[in-house]
């Protein structure tokens, strides 16, 4: 029999996201799911790299700690995980819960939601979103997972599992696929999907809603934002609810904070495509209930999209980088010289190549970078190549700044990383066959 109500708490927003903000929902947020939203388009591809090095691994690095931490609280509150921390490798994932769960000497079921990873149907005519360039062009492809919705979490919803761990799944299903189990939604109505997908969105990045990210101490002061804690949305059969957090933590909930995170990463308003509905956001209001309870009404949706996004992570080459500080007296000459040095000796052996004066123009460039003479510059140095050694190059020439450049320089670093760029490209969803595998003590 379908429910009235329930109510849902997003306890991490990214994978490295705080620990405490989960427990304390489950101590004190009375939930029946919790949502752990841990994954982005760069975390599955070096996921999938991950995997390739070690089949036993390729899950989100923070699950072992995750869980160990909140499974006893999952089962003493009964409450419901669902999360995406299982990345390229949600099997490992379930086998590593399993095990965590024998040491705690708990009974635990984990449904794991597979389909995602269709790197073996990609095809060399599939064209990238982004440039319309054909796959091939960018070099070696090595993942391809595509967005997931909620007819891929409902089956394992149905397994009674305390925890549903998924791989590449679109954001807002992880909690719109609860409302649809416990309401007996249909999945053919996008209404009642748009306004679910709404309330998704808005506890998708967690701690964004209750003021992190949206604070500014002078124009949007935040109080306690030390102890921030994550939102939860207690909502009704008919879609519609109110977002909250657990009183006494810290942040805010306001209308405010709604609003931002209702057009975070949101292009068109009226036309926000998922894989279970094209949501239309123009018509969502909010009514400040009382101190940080915030009413969310509207929204709408139409029939869902006949292909998925697919994210595509391939080896884009590396990134050599190298810093060094100046003080004092004509730093800023002195920081200037020693990049138009690194400039001249190595500059033209890369295919991209910047020089950035942290704190005066590394963010916006010189154009609106700020006039005055500063104390201290930090000089930064970044190359790309598809040549590991000669990405080393650049941290050693800024090393060598130290006695072969200006006078002052100190607090040198070097770092060597392998890019992994991502594009993206649209596939027929009936490729793509979603399943789910059990595991059990």
């Amino acid at each position: 029999m379908a429910r009235e109500k329930i109510r849902i708490g997003c306890g991490a927003g990214f994978s490295g996201d705080r620990f405490e903000p989960s427990r304390i929902l489950l101590e004190n947020g009375k939930l029946d799911y919790l949502v752990l939203e841990c994954l982005a388009e760069r975390t599955i591809a070096l996921a999938q790299k991950r995997k390739k090095g070690d089949p036993s691994k390729g899950y989100d690095p923070l699950l072992e700690r995750r869980i160990e931490d909140l499974l006893p609280l999952l089962i003493t509150s009964n409450t419901k995980l669902i999360s995406n921390m299982g990345a390229a490798n949600p099997e490992a994932g379930a086998r590593k819960i399993i095990e965590i769960a024998k040491k705690l000497q708990l009974d635990v079921k984990v449904a794991v939601v597979l389909g995602d990873d269709v790197l073996d149907k990609i095809q060399p005519d599939h064209r990238s979103m982004e440039s319309g360039e054909l796959l091939p062009s960018y070099g070696n492809i090595i993942s391809a997972n595509a967005y997931l919705g909620i007819e891929s979490i409902l089956p394992a919803l149905e397994s009674n599992a305390q925890i549903i761990l998924t791989g590449r799944v679109a954001d807002p299903s992880l909690f719109l696929a609860p409302m649809v189990h416990e309401f007996d939604w249909s999945p053919m109505d996008y209404n009642l999907l748009g306004k679910g997908t709404v309330l998704g969105h808005l506890l998708e990045c967690a701690g964004q809603i209750t003021g992190g990210y949206f604070a500014d101490p002078i124009s949007k002061p935040i109080p306690n934002m030390e102890n921030l804690g994550h939102p939860f949305v207690e909502l009704s059969r008919k879609g519609e609810g109110f977002i909250s957090k657990v009183k006494g933590t810290g942040g805010q909930v306001t209308v405010r904070t709604a609003k931002e995170q209702l057009l975070y990463e949101v292009i068109d308003p009226q036309h926000y495509i998922t894989p279970d509905v094209v949501a239309d956001f123009s018509s969502v209001s909010f009514e400040e209930l009382e101190k940080d309870q915030i009413l969310v009404l509207g929204g709408s949706g139409k029939t869902k999209p006949e292909e998925l996004k697919v994210s595509v992570g391939y080896e884009a080459g590396w990134l050599g980088e190298g810093e060094i500080s100046y003080a004092g007296a004509h730093a800023l000459e002195r920081a200037k010289l020693a990049g138009e040095i690194i400039q001249k000796r190595i500059g033209h052996l890369y295919s991209e190549f910047r020089i950035d004066y942290i704190g005066l123009s590394a963010m916006h460039g010189e154009v609106l970078s700020s006039k005055s003479n500063p104390y201290e510059v930090r000089l930064r140095v970044a190359g790309k190549t598809k040549n590991k050694e000669l990405a080393n190059l650049i941290g050693e020439e800024v090393e060598a700044l130290y006695t072969n450049g200006p006078a002052g320089g100190g607090g040198a670093r070097k770092n060597t990383s392998e890019i992994i760029g991502v594009v993206s490209i649209l596939m027929d969803r009936n490729k793509i066959k979603p399943e789910i595998k059990i595991f059990e003590i």
